[in-house]
């Protein structure tokens, strides 16, 4: 077996999706040296299709940290959003009713770019197309990652791991059983996303609830639209032609005043089933957990991405802090400070994706029932602040 080539850093990060590049960005400017793995090559991180919702907050730490210049310029700032069920329109003023908070639609390939660029510029250290990840002694002071990089084997030596790897990625498994609390909650529908290279026909996000499902109008720049439709999660993407598409899309949005969809060439569509995941806690030995390897929401809500920002930020102020001080507190307490947090966006996710759904089965109570919460949310201003507050994100804790 050929002898592993060994090096040496601070903090060793799996993973170069937001969670991980923004840790390795915000560990930087502490003055603590990271690496970054990626099993993926660096055109595929950048142009795969995911979020693109940012909270006020996410935007704001972006612009603090330097790696907000893009985004200022391309960034499309929303103050509101709109509700649609009964064949009418509905809008929730996001920004008056939340003191002023905003969101901004800036797709999240963006963001990964934007930080990838930060880093290389500031020297730092990204392996793309890394394979056999993995890691080892995580409840010791000398944790360790192995891989390989063109079939050669490499072991990267560190003081902290931060698994930032996903869902599926090779960090949470790597916690021994019954370390972690598990919660899982799975939808009975997904989402058929597409990507139109049409300009949107709204100025701000359509949530749509319809006698046949779930619709919603995003956009990603002023000429591509994204758009949702409710399906079951088994569905077979080959069922669903542009056309059928198109002509479900048209069905579910149409109110009484008459607005119109625009269509365009679609260039990406795929079906997505939905969860809701947690673990607790967030870490173990020198081992972290951060964005959806840790937790899933429903993307109903907007939040799997600016929950990932949240985490990261927590943990970075942690770990520069130990290499400040030696202080151990901050690191001990990171997933109670996470956690708050994580299970507040999975009621506010669990609520918006019930009220907005149809549900398999139903024999007309849950329809009836996300009616009345619709109605209610669209005539109460009490109602309406908070879908306002969560939706454009609390404030980060200091």
């Amino acid at each position: 077996m050929a002898s592993q080539a060994v090096t040496r850093t601070q903090v060793g990060i799996v993973g170069a999706g937001p969670a991980g590049l923004l840790l390795s960005h915000l560990l930087h400017l502490a003055g603590v040296e990271s690496v970054v793995l990626e099993n993926r090559s660096r055109e595929y991180v950048q142009q795969r299709v995911r979020a693109g919702v940012l909270e006020q907050a996410t935007a704001d730490l972006l612009a603090e940290t330097g790696v907000g210049r893009r985004l200022a310029r391309d960034g499309i700032v929303h103050h509101g959003l709109e509700l649609r069920f009964d064949g009418a329109a509905h809008r929730i003023a996001l920004s008056d009713l939340a003191g002023g908070r905003t969101i901004v639609i800036y797709g999240q390939q963006k963001v990964v770019e934007d930080l990838t660029e930060a880093r290389l510029a500031a020297g730092g250290q990204i392996h793309f197309e890394v394979a056999d990840v993995s890691v080892h002694d995580i409840d010791s002071a000398e944790p360790k990652i192995r891989y390989t990089v063109g079939g050669e084997p490499r072991e990267l030596a560190c003081d902290f791991i931060a698994g930032c790897d996903g869902f599926h990625g090779v960090c949470r498994p790597s916690i021994p059983a019954g370390a972690l609390s598990v919660y899982d909650h799975v939808y009975p529908y997904g989402w058929l996303g597409i990507l139109a290279t049409v300009p949107p026909s709204t100025d701000e996000l359509i949530y749509c609830y319809h006698d046949r499902g779930f619709a919603l109008h995003s956009l990603r720049s002023p000429e591509l639209s994204r758009l949702y439709i409710q399906v079951d999660p088994d569905e077979d993407i080959a069922n669903w032609p542009d056309e059928r598409i198109w002509e479900e899309l048209h069905t579910r949005f149409a109110i009484h005043d008459g607005w119109s969809l625009k269509e365009g060439p679609i260039v990406d569509k795929a079906i997505t089933a939905m969860r809701s995941f947690v673990v607790e806690p967030m870490q173990y030995g020198r081992l972290f957990l951060a964005g959806d390897a840790a937790h899933i929401v429903p993307p109903t809500g907007a939040k799997g991405m600016n929950l990932a920002v949240a985490d990261v930020r927590v943990l970075s102020r942690a770990l520069a802090e130990w290499y400040r001080t030696g202080r151990r507190d901050l690191l001990d307490g990171y997933s109670a400070a996470c956690l708050d947090r994580v299970w507040r966006v999975q009621d506010f996710s669990y609520w918006m994706t019930s009220m907005l759904h149809r549900e398999p089965g139903d024999d007309g109570f849950a329809h009836r029932r996300n009616l009345a919460r619709l109605r209610y949310v669209a005539s109460s201003r009490a109602a309406a602040t908070g879908l306002a507050e969560n939706y454009v994100g609390l404030p980060f804790a200091e």
